[in-house]
């Protein structure tokens, strides 16, 4: 391929460009609608069987680890109400928004019973920079100031 040929430039005036129709031109086009035509994908015949060294696992030990955790932890019970809204003012003193699954590994509580206190407590954000977070209402954001004073 040294004899390969290659233009730079910008195109001024249009040309119509047809090739000297020779043997070399007519061997170069067979062998293009050759490799179109030719088939990507062929089937083979195997003599043996091929053994690979990747064998089906029935539990893959991500798995195994997940299961143990959730065995330990058990399911979710659900605390006093009193005792979820104190870990959530006391974490929303640390920051003032949370996603849902944040709050879940927080309070340890069903995400439907955290959903519930904090419909009360709680306003969710929509759109705007902390979309999908939950924050609390005025009224309760200087909870802890207000109790101590």
């Amino acid at each position: 391929m040294g004899d390969a040929l290659s233009l730079e430039g910008t195109v001024v005036h249009r040309a119509e460009c047809t090739p000297v129709v020779n043997d070399n031109y007519m061997k170069l086009k067979k062998m293009q609608i050759k490799e179109c035509t030719k088939c990507p994908r062929l089937s083979q015949q195997l003599e043996r069987a091929i053994t690979t060294v990747f064998k089906p696992v029935a539990n893959h030990d991500f798995n195994i680890v997940y299961e143990k955790k959730k065995k330990s932890e058990g399911k979710m019970v659900r605390a006093e109400r009193q005792v979820v809204l104190d870990m959530l003012f006391s974490a929303f003193e640390k920051h003032q928004y949370y996603n849902i699954k944040e709050l879940v590994d927080i309070t340890k509580q069903p995400v439907t019973y955290l959903k519930e206190i904090l419909k009360e407590i709680g306003t969710y954000n929509n759109k705007g920079p902390h979309k999908s977070t939950w924050e609390l209402k005025p009224e309760y954001r200087h909870y802890q100031t207000a109790e101590g004073t």
